[in-house]
């Protein structure tokens, strides 16, 4: 039995691959823990969100409760459709404007404002207790994103907590360690509709747990790799 559990444990240890991501401050350069002095400000338009446009001194071409449609685009008068999905209230104000003055007004001063925002959601995977599928409304962190997983498993690698997000149709990532930001050694980065979090396995705690529990199918457990 000790021969087959040092195998076993070998065996998954040599599978062991930590995923090419940048950790620490490269981690948090790329997802910055909130700042509560930004969250207006930095709030991505959604799909299903309604939103208020004013273009001064234009009332025929200011709206009211405008939707933006599934695809993530809104439909305005003279200008037509623009994508509205993923960008700030002031990113689109700019492109309004630009496209305003391109051929109809000149120097024309646009506000955005979300009226309503439908609640987005984040994937959480892998070593948690409930992977699955969770809603966030407004302000959320990894810790929070953790918590509505119901917490990393007891085999969770919690230095090896991905984070995934799409950025102008590319990927990024990010690795952390859950254990430092517990303890305040780490900001708690922020988590934004449609990231993906994924919970490294800990190849040791999961060999002992399994082997002892003489589990036949211990050969099927592989580490997470992306």
């Amino acid at each position: 039995m000790k021969r087959l559990i040092f195998t076993l444990f070998v065996a998954l240890s040599a599978c062991t691959s930590r995923p090419e991501l940048p950790v620490g401050q490269q981690a948090y350069a790329s997802f910055p823990a909130p700042n509560l002095e930004q969250v207006t400000t930095d709030y991505r338009i959604g799909a299903l969100d309604k939103i208020n446009i004013t273009v001064f001194q234009e009332p025929e071409l200011s709206l009211r409760d405008v939707q933006v449609d599934a695809g993530g685009n809104v439909l305005l008068p003279l200008i037509g459709s623009v994508a509205a999905a993923g960008k700030t209230s002031g990113e689109l104000s700019q492109e309004i404007a630009e496209r305003l003055n391109s051929r109809f007004l000149v120097d024309p001063q646009v506000s955005v404002i979300v009226a309503s925002s439908v609640s987005q959601k984040v994937t959480v995977e892998g070593s948690v207790e409930e992977p699955g599928v969770y809603e966030v409304r407004g302000q959320t962190t990894l810790l929070e994103a953790l918590a509505m997983a119901k917490g990393p498993s007891r085999v969770a690698a919690l230095d090896q907590v991905a984070v995934f997000r799409t950025v102008n149709g590319q990927q990024m990532g990010a690795l952390f360690d859950v254990r430092a930001i517990r303890r305040g050694e780490a900001a708690d980065p922020e988590i934004r509709g449609n990231d993906k979090v994924v919970v490294g396995l800990s190849n040791v705690k999961s060999a002992w747990r399994d082997a002892l529990s003489a589990v036949p199918v211990l050969a099927l457990f592989r580490p997470l790799g992306y």
